[in-house]
């Protein structure tokens, strides 16, 4: 079991505040937590914060063909990382299956449910039965008013759904949305093996854990007249409803893999995003408070409500999140990035970074980070720092050091040698003396020195690399590539 502290009921709620709303997070663990799922659990928190309120995280993990505890702890591991952390300990559904059974027949005692005895093969028949008469696919009630129940027969508990009326959803996204009783039929509350059905653990463990709102993605909006025939059917009180739309890709279509629907732990891991980047641009994506883009976490709890939640799926747009990205590392600490791109760097040189190697990466980060729209751009833009010696060079770099570019830097070599101020400004000073006296521009002379310097052709002010490096790492590295491509 993932380190979590699984809790099988609903909680002394003693934190809980009088009034207050109660939220929760409700995903099922039969894969990554992708990010709509993590924009859920957004809302879901910064609503409960917004009032005052708590935020809880149920794993509904009744599937258990499909539930893994990888897939637990990449969803507790990935709002961890999106610092999405419940006021409670998590609840774990399918640990409440006696619980969820429990109220089923409490419902047959009390004439709202029945037992139903039809066969699979005779439910097939009456759905063929249905197809070929052109009518809705739904149960017929067949049993619902019998009770000559046979002894010893295997047999499903289905709810006594309201037949006439209507019934409608004040739904705090969507406004009122409504539809006719005898659209919906007689769902199961109970398996015939005797486990509970999502529709009946949901409905219980929401009661019990004392959820006032439940906001959710929109394609649940057909399961909550279900729900809501079920709570009204056992007298509970009934939450309120928020359905937010669905997260689409920038074609408008259903956001897939080919758009970036990623689980988090890759925009972590393979594209190299902040979680505060994450979490800034989910918030936008589907609710709006004027103008305003960027967001602290203070700041959305103060701002959040449903009120800015659009009614229009969001379109999701991965170099908007990479420009949000940016705006975020720009303005992160040095060290937390040169931590978080020392194992990266680490792999690519072969070996544990040294402490060296750790201070030449935070003497560079202001220089660095300006340039980079993500981690992955940010450790690429800094691997010259910490390359073994000799530097082995790209195939464009080698090119740079052709005979003139060779003679070229001998000359940069020489007159750096004597600079005492190992700054910025000198060195530069020293390699535009070069270049006026070579009669060649500023970037022939450069160029050369890149490479030697870094092994490739692109990368922040050359003057700024000798600068972070130090006078004897430029030198060797220097005198190196002289030397190897001499011979």
């Amino acid at each position: 079991m993932p380190n979590a502290t699984p809790q099988t009921g609903p909680q002394s709620g003693n934190r809980r505040k009088p009034g207050a709303p109660v939220t929760r997070f409700a995903p099922s663990p039969t894969g990554y937590l992708h990010i709509g799922g993590a924009r859920t659990a957004l809302f879901n928190l910064l609503y409960a914060r917004h009032h005052g309120g708590t935020f809880l995280l149920r794993i509904e993990d009744t599937d258990r063909t499909r539930s893994t505890d990888d897939a637990i702890r990449a969803i507790l591991d990935g709002m961890a990382w999106l610092g999405l952390e419940a006021d409670e300990p998590p609840v774990f559904q399918f640990a409440r299956a006696a619980r969820h059974a429990e109220v089923a027949h409490d419902l047959i005692a009390k004439g709202r449910a029945y037992r139903c005895y039809a066969t699979a093969e005779e439910l097939e028949a009456m759905r063929a039965a249905q197809k070929a008469n052109g009518e809705p696919q739904r149960y017929d009630g067949r049993w619902r008013d019998r009770t000559d129940w046979p002894a010893n027969q295997p047999y499903v508990v289905r709810l006594k759904a309201p037949i006439e009326g209507e019934a409608t959803i004040a739904d705090q996204v969507q406004g009122n949305v409504t539809v006719q009783n005898s659209t919906l039929d007689d769902f199961v509350l109970l398996r015939s093996d005797g486990t509970p059905t999502y529709m009946l653990a949901v409905v219980v463990d929401d009661h019990d854990m004392g959820v006032t709102h439940v906001i959710r993605g929109d394609d649940h909006l057909s399961n909550a007249f279900r729900q809501l025939a079920l709570i009204r059917a056992l007298d509970w009180p009934e939450p309120a409803y928020a359905h937010v739309p669905m997260i689409h890709g920038p074609d408008g279509a259903k956001l897939s893999k080919r758009h970036g629907a990623l689980g988090v732990e890759a925009y972590r891991d393979e594209l190299g995003i902040l979680p505060e980047a994450l979490e800034n641009y989910l918030l936008r994506l589907g609710w709006g408070h004027g103008d305003t883009e960027l967001l602290s976490r203070d700041e959305a709890i103060a701002l959040f409500d449903l009120a800015g939640v659009g009614r229009s799926p969001a379109r999701f747009d991965l170099k908007k999140l990479e420009s949000v990205n940016a705006y975020y590392l720009k303005r992160a600490e040095n060290p937390r990035l040169v931590a978080l791109i020392a194992p990266r760097l680490a792999e690519s040189a072969g070996r544990p970074l040294r402490e060296a190697d750790h201070d030449l990466l935070l003497r560079s980060m202001d220089e660095l980070k300006p340039r980079a729209k993500n981690l992955n751009e940010l450790a690429d833009s800094a691997r010259y720092l910490v390359r073994n010696r000799p530097i082995v060079m790209d195939e464009a770099a080698e090119k740079l050091l052709d005979p003139p570019g060779l003679a070229l830097l001998g000359a940069v070599a020489s007159a750096l040698t004597g600079i005492e101020d190992w700054s910025r400004e000198p060195l530069e000073a020293a390699a535009k003396a070069v270049s006026e006296a070579s009669g060649v521009g500023l970037g022939k002379v450069a160029g050369p020195l890149r490479a030697a310097l870094t092994g490739q052709t692109t990368s922040p002010s050359v003057f700024a690399i000798m600068a972070v490096l130090g006078r004897d790492e430029s030198l060797h590295r220097i005198q190196d590539a002289a030397h190897a491509t001499a011979h």
